[in-house]
């Protein structure tokens, strides 16, 4: 029955996201803590992971529709696990971007203690786990609620630009470690973005509209 197979997809859904936050927290962990293990295990054993989750979750939306011709509600959840897979997937992808980052700066001096990013990983890991049990929950609020967020991370990116800039103007050999902890702060936006986006599509899949344009609007 369709109800079932729906209800699994949305299984599969969640256990894929719970590697996704399990990696974000571990690459984070691993540059903080400069604990090399967390930063090797993102790269080397959840990446593969991540990219058979996401095959998975592909062949069941694609045989779902094949089967079943889903309409209405049915067919917005399915669409919605679609994109959902796909955000999911590349922000594996930039946690990994954070952890091979990370692999870089433990084994050097510290360019300023970290303040910034530390607040800013905390702030996407919420929109991360909120996007997630708005979609388990349909709940429209809560989504909304992701998508007002995503200013505070890109105010901590532009915070954390600004002052490296400096800090490369006046150290030029800081410039290599700056330029990995810009690259950290960038990944941690783009979470933030996709989860963004997750926000979004469980509005559309809840409300049966679509409020990408009115939020960026709102935002602009």
């Amino acid at each position: 029955m369709l109800a079932e197979r729906l209800l699994s997809l949305k299984k599969q859904l969640v256990e894929y996201s719970g590697v996704i936050e399990s990696m974000v927290g571990k690459s984070m962990k691993g540059l903080l803590l400069k604990n090399k293990a967390f930063l090797v295990e993102v790269i080397e054993q959840d990446e593969p992971k991540v990219n058979e989750l996401e095959v998975e979750v592909d062949e069941l939306c694609t045989n779902m529709i094949a089967q079943y011709q889903p309409r209405a509600k049915d067919l917005r959840m399915i669409l919605m696990a679609l994109k959902m897979n796909n955000d999911l997937e590349r922000m594996g992808d930039h946690a990994v971007n954070i952890a091979e980052s990370g692999l870089y700066l433990i084994e050097r001096p510290q360019v300023k203690p970290f303040k910034d990013i530390p607040l800013m990983s905390e702030a996407v890991m919420s929109m991360l786990k909120d996007c997630i049990d708005a979609f388990v929950n349909g709940d429209a609020q809560l989504a909304k609620s992701v998508c007002e967020r995503d200013n505070v991370v890109d105010d901590f990116k532009d915070k954390i630009l600004a002052e490296l800039v400096h800090i490369m103007n006046v150290d030029p050999s800081a410039i290599e470690r700056s330029l990995h902890l810009l690259r950290i702060s960038g990944n941690l936006e783009r979470i933030a973005d996709l989860s963004t986006n997750i926000g979004e599509e469980v509005m559309f899949m809840v409300e049966g509209r679509v409020i990408k344009h009115h939020h960026k609007e709102e935002n602009s």
